[in-house]
């Protein structure tokens, strides 16, 4: 993902802006509207997980926490390379939720969300990827 700092602030803006929203709906109206004002609130908190689940440098800390726990080598093993999932690997999370805001005036097009689709080809499969709407 092209700008993937550009994107994290885009959605977290977007989060405040989803948090905020809800918060304003006035209590007692309806309970199908309360309901929604909690899901809209809970929806917002995970995905702000989600956010902190990429942007977090946990590896140092599971890496010190599996050495000072004395884990086995191979726990010791799998905890490095859980801990190791790179960026790279975390971004396609926040490239889903910024693409749910693609209406929003702000919203950079480079951000759109790749999809990877094999196609048949007469020698095999080949893996191709694309930006939502379009093909590459």
């Amino acid at each position: 993902m092209r700008n993937f700092e550009g994107a994290m602030q885009f959605l977290k803006a977007r989060l405040r802006d989803d948090e905020a929203a809800a918060r304003a709906v006035k209590p007692g109206k309806s309970q199908d509207l309360e309901r929604l004002k909690a899901r809209v609130l809970a929806d917002v908190e995970a995905k702000r997980q989600l956010v902190a689940w990429v942007e977090d440098n946990f590896g140092t800390a599971l890496k010190a926490d599996a050495s000072a726990r004395g884990l086995p080598a191979l726990k010791k093993g799998a905890v490095h390379l859980i801990a190791a999932v790179p960026e790279l690997l975390r971004s396609p999370v926040i490239e889903r939720l910024v693409w749910a805001y693609a209406d929003h005036p702000d919203y950079d097009p480079e951000w759109g969300l790749i999809e990877y689709v094999y196609e048949d080809e007469p020698d095999g499969d080949k893996l191709r990827s694309r930006t939502r709407g379009s093909t590459v």
